[in-house]
């Protein structure tokens, strides 16, 4: 697993919709970049559509309910957004979960 986060943000103005492609792991501390880059995206327009596309991500159990926090209440956290503009997040779900302990093959 990579553990480096990269972030690729695809923004459709004529269609009010951006995407924010994450790969790597995504922790509670990562997932700031997240939130930085959501906030950049959603300011190009009012009313864009913004969606976390975080399947191909490894994502932490208490990140992704940052994640889910964000989508629900449709506002970056604070500390980040402090104007608190409204941002309309859905968050696509991972595919892959983090492994608890590493996997050991037979010889």
């Amino acid at each position: 697993m990579n553990s480096k986060l990269n972030i690729v943000v695809r923004v459709d103005l004529d269609h009010s919709k951006a995407q924010v492609i994450a790969k790597g792991h995504i922790t509670i501390h990562s997932v700031n970049a997240l939130y930085v880059v959501a906030k950049r995206a959603n300011c190009l327009r009012g009313g864009l559509d913004l969606e976390l596309d975080i399947s191909s991500a490894w994502v932490d159990e208490e990140a992704l309910e940052m994640l889910h926090a964000a989508s629900k209440t449709r506002q970056l956290p604070a500390r980040i957004d402090p104007d608190q503009a409204p941002c309309t997040i859905s968050v696509l779900p991972n595919r892959r979960h983090p492994r608890t302990a590493p996997v050991r093959l037979a010889a």
